[in-house]
């Protein structure tokens, strides 16, 4: 394949990845601050991803409207979740709705939030008859199929899946992170995994986790950041935010004794506001890596590394 059937239509991607210039010209996206080589993500290994339905439409929204473009078939995603948008497709959609797939280990969750509060009997007997692949469905929050507890595995640890947890699009880039987070963390004798959701760096590191979600202690880092004195606790310090960034805590890592940073973002304008305040804090960049994340659009993710 040369070009994506659907590029030009679809406001998923800025770039065409299937075309041979793909990498030159998302290149052109790379932060001003990156140091290190790119790491390039895999065409077709999106196991995850927001679809659109409303009646008689499914897929994503073109490019600079609220229209849809109707996909059952990307070539961006993993085959088996290609292979059961057809059926979803053609479920008795009502209003708007936004539904996010996801391939866990151990099957597919299909998570919908709706402008409709709740379902009819149509829906809830087309739910039934969807493939036996779709493991869980759920309807703004209310589960409406649950054969097993879908699973997902970060290395060798394997944990429940949350709806509401955060996961990389794909196992491949989600893998490489987390080994250049190990390496980076090595030696260390106390870690924190800040913002640690399911778990994809803190089993592997044995750090202490925090979160609102997920397997570490509950805590809204966002409104109760960690302060210095309990940062002080550890030699090194991992952060994988949302898209809003870290500033809160940064600010307290700031003032902190923490050696090392490790800071993997997912908004490069988010990541260089704070990266800021960590160098006016006496920390040095020694490791900037652009991770291709989320193929086919401008957005890095950024791994990267501060000392002090």
């Amino acid at each position: 394949m040369t070009k994506c059937p659907f590029f030009g239509l679809c406001g998923g991607c800025k770039y065409d990845f299937t075309a041979p210039e793909y990498r030159t010209q998302k290149l052109c996206d790379l932060p001003r601050d990156v140091v290190d080589a790119p790491v390039w993500g895999a065409v077709g290994a999106r196991r995850r991803a927001d679809f659109v339905a409303r009646p008689g439409h499914f897929g994503f929204y073109k490019s600079g409207s609220h229209d849809i473009v109707d996909i059952q078939n990307c070539p961006n995603m993993l085959a088996d979740i290609n292979a059961i948008l057809p059926s979803l497709a053609s479920l008795p959609w009502r209003g708007e709705s936004s539904v996010l797939v996801t391939r866990c280990d151990n099957g597919i969750v299909v998570n919908v939030s709706s402008d409709v509060p709740y379902t009819g009997p149509d829906m809830r007997t087309a739910v039934q008859k969807l493939p036996a692949g779709i493991i869980r469905f759920t309807w703004n929050g209310v589960a409406l199929r649950e054969y097993i507890v879908p699973e997902i595995s970060f290395g060798d640890t394997t944990v429940p899946f949350l709806d509401s947890g955060f996961l990389q699009p794909t196992t491949e880039t989600e893998a490489g992170l987390r080994q250049m987070v190990v390496d980076a963390a090595t030696g260390a004798t106390r870690v924190a995994d800040l913002f640690c959701g399911m778990g994809n760096f803190t089993f592997a590191t044995g750090a202490d986790g925090f979160d609102i979600v997920g397997v570490g202690t509950r805590r809204d880092l966002f409104k109760r950041p960690l302060s210095a004195r309990q940062l002080n606790l550890y030699d090194v310090v991992i952060m994988d935010p949302p898209r809003a960034g870290a500033f809160a805590q940064t600010k307290e890592l700031a003032k902190s004794n923490v050696r090392r940073v490790i800071y993997v973002s997912c908004n490069p304008a988010t990541w260089s506001r704070d990266r800021a305040v960590l160098v006016r804090a006496g920390y040095k960049m020694t490791k900037c890596v652009p991770v291709d994340q989320f193929v086919g659009t401008a957005h890095w993710e950024i791994f990267s590394v501060f000392d002090k």
